[in-house]
């Protein structure tokens, strides 16, 4: 019997730069990047308690902020058997200063032990 693919990449809540600010200036601003991850775990329990939180204050601490989590539903087609966790940030150089952190390296020791993910991301549109 397999363990459901399950996880849950909970990451984050961080600061938004200027997207909060004027109407004039949010029109203005750089479309958003998404970061979308899929995440296998082989003990969702351990996964909650030992990575998620490190991982989520890695996320909120770069800058990163988490915009949807849980398992997929489908649409079209089938689903991913995975979670899927979207988070959004400013830039791509943002998502790759934040994985190249010391911190999330260490936290992703744990979660390596723990799950298997796959990410990817999506540039935003201008609104």
């Amino acid at each position: 019997m397999r363990t459901p693919y399950t996880v849950t990449l909970a990451m984050l809540a961080g600061f938004g730069l200027g997207a909060v600010a004027v109407q004039g200036l949010h029109a203005q601003a750089k479309p958003p990047v998404y970061y979308i991850a899929e995440i296998e775990t082989s003990n969702l329990d351990a996964y909650m308690k030992d990575y998620a939180p490190l991982a989520q204050k890695t996320i909120r601490d770069a800058g990163g902020r988490i915009i949807a989590g849980g398992p997929a539903k489908s649409v079209e087609g089938d689903p991913p058997k995975t979670r899927v966790v979207i988070q959004v940030w400013d830039s791509p150089e943002k998502i790759q200063a934040w994985r190249n952190s010391a911190e999330y390296k260490k936290a992703r020791e744990i979660g390596d032990k723990l799950a298997k993910f796959r990410s990817f991301t999506v540039d935003g549109v201008s609104q």
